[in-house]
């Protein structure tokens, strides 16, 4: 998983539960719902580098474990009490990052997201937050609940180059 290439894979070729995982639709929706609820606390765009935080963040099962639990936990503080999880995060952003833009790609197109502002908000079809799906997991859910209290989280910061920064990445 340390290339790109390996993302050049074709779906119908990849492992199962990759492609189950990875795929475009469910880490559009991710990403969606944190910039949904980004939106809705800021009225303003999410850039899209903070946007590529969000599937390494959710989806790595350690990290969505130390993720406070409400979305007024002091940042700086969080940051420092996590440094050596979070030492690894810019390593999963790079590797994830074919994932990230296929799934912006798939929400842009399908109007889930949008371009605005030099970054960007809920589409004309933004994601509903409250949808019951008839067929979930536990883990899935967890995931989404995730992905909506980074979009709080990050609301709550000072500025979106404070996140990156934070988190140990720049734009």
């Amino acid at each position: 998983m340390t290339d790109d290439s390996r993302w050049t894979v074709a779906w119908a070729e990849r492992p199962v539960e990759e492609a189950r995982i990875f795929n475009p639709a469910f880490c559009g929706e991710l990403i969606g719902r944190s910039i949904n609820e980004y939106f809705r606390l800021r009225q303003t765009a999410l850039s899209i580098a903070v946007a590529f935080i969000v599937i390494p963040m959710t989806l790595h099962r350690q990290t969505r474990d130390i993720l406070p639990g409400r979305a007024n936990t002091a940042f700086a503080a969080w940051t420092a009490e996590h440094s050596a999880l979070l030492a690894e995060l810019p390593e999963r952003v790079r590797r994830l990052r074919p994932i990230t833009r296929e799934a912006l790609i798939f929400a842009i197109h399908h109007q889930l997201l949008a371009f605005d502002d030099g970054g960007l908000v809920p589409g004309a079809k933004p994601i509903r937050p409250n949808v019951q799906f008839a067929v979930s997991t536990d883990e899935v859910g967890a995931v989404r609940r995730a992905a909506g209290l980074l979009g709080r989280w990050f609301a709550a910061q000072g500025s979106q180059s404070s996140i990156l920064q934070g988190m140990g990445l720049t734009p």
